[in-house]
């Protein structure tokens, strides 16, 4: 309520003069004694005044005197006043002045009194009540005498500063504690309005707004001192038609304090009244509402109406127009006809009218305490949806959309516009326009709510924004989309860290915001949007799925959104964006990451709902199967074992929503896996599918042969149980299954037979059944049904099948494969298996081992694993084929699948070999004519040749003398040809072939073949006039590029000649001498062998490019080994001469430090053997004045004791200049400066830095041979050994020693023989990898360690043999010829 409270300054200035001039009347009234402030101070007694009658008034005042005497407080009896009155009229106050009752009140009440008097007198009056003694006093016994004068004064005076002084007055008199004079002036007051004899003047002013004060005071009981209610009543609303705006807003504040009254205390009396003047005062207060311009006006209307409202009267009266008033109501108002009263409004237009100013209100008081009047009048049940229409019409929602544009985000302000608007949105049609233009207010208060954990009108911001998207998409611009993102991502993100509580409705409103925001046209024009539209959804999701408590509605809504942002990055208008892309997997990636764990784990306690929800989601993910990441997704759901959880899902919520969805997405799962649309079985037996695994396969056992309907049911489950049984899901037990499949052959034989040709159901059918029997076989069960069997076997003979159609199970395969009955369809499978691979139609349709993989793959595995017909079915196809001289394209598609087969499993060749290959090919190869030579099957029948000869083992060759004869023809091949051997790519290719059949020889087998190579006539004519010609380049070799292309014949002839070195030892053991490879190129053999001379091989190490240098210097290795051997053998003399020598030794030693170390190893190791040779014979001296070799030696010692030689990669990079060394200290004629060399400082400081990983079997070496010479002392042996024994326990406790120069992996399998660079770098990984110092790559770790290990162990054998003082003899072993597959070849001696 507002009210005035202090005097005017008009007022001050008559009290001040006032003070000066006292009138004649006032010194009679107050007893001649002056109230003066600067008197001394007064004697406080206290004393009781006597009452009306004068026997009681004794009989108080004596009973008072006595208590005076024993309380020095009371006061003493006043005497009469100077009007004669008595004394116990009157009261002392402190000041020592006399208040005399009488006087004051012919003094208030007179209205000729000058009003100056009656100021003061009020004055003085209030300066006495604020003495606590003349306060209890007066209330105890006077009070009565001051209402009634009070009232009367209050009543006559127009003079608003005396009416305000009385007021104040009234106000000390009912506020004192323990005070009961409020009901007196209640009483008075309420009376007065009541009777109505002042009128409507300025005094009835003052009294209304004394009397709403009243009201306004708790502890004064109104109702029952307001004697009769409905007059008071008429009489306020009678005075409501009056045009002053003060005395409406005094008489809306009295109402609004009489009807809260009433409605709290529920007085019965006073309801009764106001209800039935409800309407005529709600039109009167509505249009004193409408008509006012004063706040505090509007401020007390609202309370009045919002009492209403709050009890229903107010909605009560809205079907009520204004001309239902009676006639007596009209004829009260002179102004008001039957006419104007009908053409008024009804009363919801006049309320909307009326709430227009205070809304617009500059006061935020009025505009709040309005918009709760409005939220209270719509919100009771009674108001119908309409009369809220009427309020929108009328533009209400705009003014609330206003207040909240220029609320500043105050949160009263902010909560009563949102509840109303909130209400408002019950009128859909007429709403949905004013929305639109107070959306962007509701963004700025979202802005406000969003940072509010919990805020109570989150929910109806958001309801309010959804709303207005969904019904106006356009309506929001790229801007307010991104705003209204970045606020919805925020308030995700601080939900799922825990930042900021959610209620559920709200988390509900946020997805559908985010729904709402996609299907509008600016979304797809919002740069990064789409970024936080991910980021939003991930939060989402993961707080859903983090909440303690499973919230099956929250994940519901979530899953929601993961739906639709899917559905939108897959529409056709955004599938092929970059962000969409990144948008969709992102999509997939929740689901995989986090959903489908989080369902797995959580079904049992989730409801059906958000069970539903979440397939759903899996189930478009589904749909979109053309994406890889959609299949990624199916094969995780499968390895999630997605068939069984479906069924148990089927078990927890037995719907038959539940089970349409379950099958319909296991039938879009099947779609996905298969590729080949066969869901659809699933989906046209759906209605009839029952919920449960083993119903399913009860159906199988039935007859269907009559019955349409179970057929297709059986076709589904079929195709149910062929899929997850693939994936390793087993819905039922293997016995079961078998049991039910063996029923179904049995009962449906005759429509199996009929219709089996063009059904699907045969496929699913084999493969279960074999799986089912593979089982059995091992678990060693054999209880099956020998009629179901035949039938089967009878079915896949008898009609055509692909197995490479359908996906089958690795075990079914298997099964498959061991049955002999079915050989004719096995090799049918083949040759389809053939043709695919041929032209590239390769299915990945086969489950093993955790992967799906070929078709030919597994066939591959099948044929390395020998326990089954699969290598035996190819051999004789490749047999078959091979007299049918016609079917050359069935010959290629054979002959491609066996080198296939080799590529993807090494080991399938010994299994082919071993089941009659040699003798297919011979065949094959028989039947080629000289024109047939250089067609595709020939080609391909080489490319397979060599793939068999690069990966079969020698053993299995043994004793095949079709091998021989295939390789001998091939060789007669080249030898029929005019051509030089590497002009074309089969000559190149069978070049290689008979490099690998002189490889296999080293082993013994392939010697008849092998024999024949290296005393061919032709390929020795052959190499040595590619030989001729390129050393006859000389320092031109290397850019000689002409139409014979010499460098790739010098490839492919050195690994021939190399191999065939290694094979003399076998084919013509004894035959050869290896001194004639030494001479001049004009020296007679003894045999016409493949011969390549050791100058000749020098200076193609000289000249040549850095492969011929190699390959040459594995040659030349070759060479020296079986020459060295030879004369050890035979104790022959060297019969070359040391000029030759010379030569030889001076392109060896010029290689000893070349960059490829494998080249400067087999340089330094002839070298080696050389000197070796010419010390037997004495012919050492040179090394005394040689400078190159002590620069050697030199170099190698240097570098060893740096302490970069710390280096493992070091230490092998001088290995090459270890070897040289080891061969001069060997020497019987030791040069004379090897102790200058290696003097004592330079070994010690070898041996420091020396460590347990760069000790390699050269450094021993080394060291056991320094010792031998007596180069090292006792301290530098005992710190040598110290250093051996902890490398020794270092590599036995960590295994981690590999010294050996590491060797790249070369493919053994040859993909084309148009590919010569691939072929070459095969032989030669093939000799490097069998000769010294290198082993093969499997080999390498093992090989070095025991190499070191031994190497070490014969330095402790020298070193207690010295100890015990017995000289050791025995030369130092450097060089050994490597032998393939012996890991600890005997190693012969430099």
């Amino acid at each position: 309520m507002l009210r005035e409270d202090e005097l005017g300054a008009e007022h001050n200035v008559r009290i001040e003069r006032c003070t000066k001039k006292m009138s004649v009347e006032m010194a009679q009234m107050l007893s001649g004694q002056t109230l003066s402030a600067s008197q001394a101070r007064m004697h406080k007694i206290q004393r009781t005044m006597e009452a009306e009658t004068e026997d009681s008034q004794e009989q108080d005042s004596d009973h008072l005197l006595h208590d005076a005497v024993a309380d020095p407080n009371h006061q003493f009896p006043s005497p009469p006043c100077a009007n004669g009155h008595r004394s116990t009229i009157s009261l002392r106050t402190d000041q020592r002045g006399t208040f005399c009752f009488l006087c004051f009140s012919n003094l208030v009440s007179d209205p000729r009194v000058p009003t100056v008097h009656v100021s003061y007198a009020l004055h003085q009056l209030s300066i006495a009540l604020s003495e606590p003694v003349f306060l209890r006093t007066i209330l105890s016994s006077h009070v009565h005498f001051l209402v009634s004068p009070l009232v009367h004064a209050l009543s006559s005076f127009d003079d608003a500063p005396i009416a305000f002084q009385i007021m104040d007055t009234i106000s000390l008199l009912y506020s004192a504690e323990r005070s009961s004079i409020g009901e007196d002036f209640v009483e008075r007051i309420s009376a007065q309005l009541s009777s109505g004899a002042l009128g409507w003047s300025r005094r009835q002013l003052h009294m209304l707004h004394c009397f709403g004060v009243l009201m306004s005071c708790e502890n004064i009981d109104i109702n029952s001192h307001i004697k009769d209610k409905e007059s008071l009543v008429c009489q306020l609303v009678e005075g409501l038609q009056l045009p002053s705006e003060e005395i409406r807003g005094e008489i809306l504040f009295v109402l609004y304090k009489f009807s809260a009254l009433q409605f709290t205390e529920q007085n019965v009396d006073g309801i009764e009244v106001l209800s039935s003047l409800c309407h005529k005062l709600l039109c009167l207060s509505l249009e004193a509402l409408a008509k006012t311009q004063r706040d505090d006006v509007r401020l007390n209307c609202v309370a009045l109406l919002t009492i209403f409202a709050q009890q229903g009267l107010l909605a009560s009266s809205h079907t009520s127009p204004v001309s239902s008033m009676s006639l007596d109501e009209v004829d009260d108002d002179p102004m008001q006809t039957a006419e104007t009263v009908v053409a008024r409004p009804c009363l919801d237009v006049l309320f909307a009218e009326a709430i227009k100013g205070p809304l617009l209100s500059t006061d935020s008081e009025v505009q709040i305490r309005t918009v709760d009047l409005i939220f209270h009048y719509v919100s009771q049940e009674s108001i119908p949806s309409k009369q809220i229409q009427v309020l929108v019409e009328e533009n209400v929602a705009d003014y609330i959309f206003e207040i909240l544009r220029l609320s500043e985000c105050k949160d009263r302000v902010i909560n009563s516009c949102l509840r109303v608007l909130d209400l408002f949105s019950l009128a859909e049609h007429s709403f949905r326009k004013k929305l639109v233009i107070g959306f962007p207010s509701v963004i700025q208060v979202l802005h406000y709510v969003g940072e509010v954990p919990y805020h109570p009108f989150q929910i109806q911001t958001l309801k309010l924004i959804s709303s207005c998207i969904s019904d106006f998409p356009g309506i929001a611009s790229s801007s307010q989309v991104h705003e209204i993102a970045l606020v919805l991502k925020r308030m995700l993100e601080r939900y799922y860290s825990h930042e900021m509580g959610l209620f559920p409705d709200a988390f509900a409103m946020i997805c559908s915001v985010f729904v709402s925001l996609m299907k509008t046209p600016s979304f797809a024009e919002t740069p990064d949007v789409l970024s936080s539209l991910q980021e939003s959804l991930r939060h989402a999701i993961l707080a859903c799925l983090s909440l303690p408590e499973k919230d099956s509605t929250q994940i519901s809504h979530a899953v929601y959104l993961l739906n639709e942002v899917y559905a939108y990055c897959s529409a056709p208008t955004s599938i092929n964006k970059t962000s969409c892309i990144e948008l969709r997997h992102c999509v997939i990636d929740m689901c995989v990451s986090h959903l489908l764990p989080w369902f797995l784990a959580n079904v049992n306690e989730i409801n059906e709902e958000a069970a539903l929800g979440i397939m759903e989601t899996f189930h478009s993910v589904l749909l979109q199967n053309s994406d890889i990441q959609v299949v990624e997704f199916a094969e995780i759901l499968v390895s999630s074992d997605w068939f069984s959880f479906s069924f148990g899902c089927l078990g927890n919520f037995s719907t038959d929503t539940m089970r349409q969805r379950v099958y319909l997405m296991l039938s879009s799962l099947v779609d996905v896996l298969q590729k080949h649309k066969t869901g659809s079985h699933i989906r046209d037996a759906l209605p009839c599918l029952p919920s449960d695994p083993q119903d399913l396969l009860f159906l199988l056992g039935q007859d269907s042969s009559n019955n349409q309907e179970l057929a297709s049911c059986q076709l589904a489950a079929l195709l149910i149980f062929h899929n997850s049984w693939i994936y390793n899901d087993r819905l039922a037990d293997d016995k079961l299954v078998l049991a039910s499949l063996e029923q179904y052959i049995l009962v449906n034989r005759t429509s199996l037979i009929r219709t089996i040709s063009d059904s699907p159901a045969l496929l699913y059918l084999v493969n279960l059944y074999g799986l089912c029997r593979s089982l059995q076989n091992k678990r060693y069960q054999v209880s099956y049904s020998l009629e179901a069997e035949r039938i089967v076997f009878h079915l896949l003979n008898e009609y055509g099948w692909d197995l490479g159609s359908i996906d089958i199970h690795l075990e079914s395969l298997k099964w498959l494969f061991q049955q002999e009955h079915i050989s004719k369809s096995l090799t049918y499978q083949i040759q389809n298996i053939s043709r695919n691979n041929l032209i590239g139609n390769e299915v990945h349709n086969v489950y093993g081992d955790g992967r799906q993989r070929s078709l030919t793959h597994w066939f591959a595995k099948l044929i390395s694993e020998g326990d089954n017909y699969a290598a035996t079915l190819l051999v004789n196809l490749l047999s078959q084929l091979a007299e049918k001289e016609e079917q050359e394209d069935d010959v290629i598609s054979i002959l491609n699948l066996m080198t296939t087969v080799v590529s993807i499993s090494p080991t399938a060749s010994n299994q082919l070999s071993m089941h009659g290959t040699g003798n297919a090919i011979h065949r094959l190869v028989c039947g080629f004519s000289n024109s047939s030579l250089g067609t595709s099957s020939f080609t391909t029948l080489l490319l397979l040749l060599f793939n068999i000869l690069a990966s079969v083992q020698p053993g299995v060759l043994k004793n095949e003398e079709s091998w021989d004869a295939v390789f001998i023809k091939l060789l007669n091949y080249l030898s029929l040809r005019d051509t030089d051997i590497t002009q074309n790519h089969e000559g190149t290719m069978v070049i290689g072939i008979l490099s690998l059949v002189l490889h296999h020889s080293s082993e013994g087998a392939l010697v008849e073949a092998s024999r024949s190579i290296v005393l061919n006539s032709y390929l020795v004519s052959a190499i040595n006039t590619v030989v001729d010609v390129a050393c006859s380049k000389g320092p031109a070799l290397t850019q000689y590029q002409d139409e014979t292309n010499i460098e790739e014949a010098l490839a492919f002839t050195l690994p021939l000649y190399f191999f065939s070195l290694r094979s003399l030892q076998i084919v013509l053991a004894g035959s050869v001498d290896w001194q004639n490879f030494f001479g001049s190129s004009g020296n007679l053999e003894t045999l016409p062998v493949l011969c390549i001379h050791c100058h000749n091989l020098c200076r193609l190490m000289h000249f040549g490019t850095p492969q011929i240098k190699l390959i040459a210097s594995y040659c030349l290795l070759e060479l020296f080994t079986g020459l060295s051997e030879q004369i050890d053998t035979k104790k022959e003399q060297l019969r070359c001469s040391s000029i030759y020598l010379k030569s030889v030794k001076a392109v060896l030693g010029g290689l000893v430090f070349y960059d490829d170390i494998r080249v400067a190893t087999n340089s330094a190791l002839c070298l080696s053997m050389i000197l070796r040779l010419e010390d037997m014979e004495g012919r050492t001296e040179m090394l005394n004045t040689s400078s190159w070799y002590r620069f050697v030696a030199e170099e190698m010692s240097v570098s060893l004791a740096m302490p970069c030689s710390a280096s493992s990669t070091f230490v092998n990079h001088h290995k090459p200049a270890v070897y040289v060394t080891v061969a001069m200290l060997r020497l019987r004629n030791k040069p004379v400066w090897v102790k200058t060399v290696f003097d004592e400082s330079c070994i010690s400081t070898m041996i420091q830095n020396l460590n347990g990983t760069n000790i390699s079997r050269e450094i021993v070496i080394l060291f056991r041979e320094l010792m031998q010479t007596q180069l090292l002392n006792s301290e530098q042996v005992a710190k040598l050994n110290h250093v051996f024994q902890a490398s020794r326990k270092q590599m036995q406790r960590n295994g981690t020693l590999d010294e050996t120069v590491e060797e790249e992996q070369v493919q053994r399998a040859i993909s084309s023989i148009h590919d010569h660079g691939e072929v070459c770098n095969y032989l030669v990984y093939l000799m490097v990898s069998n000769s010294f110092p290198h082993t093969s790559a499997s080999e390498t770790y093992t090989q070095t360690k025991k190499q070191v290990l031994d190497e070490m162990e014969q330095f402790s054998k020298l070193l207690s043999t010295r100890e015990n003082g017995i000289t050791d003899t025995t030369p130092c072993m450097v060089y050994t010829r490597q032998k393939r597959y012996k890991t600890n070849a005997n190693r012969e001696v430099s």
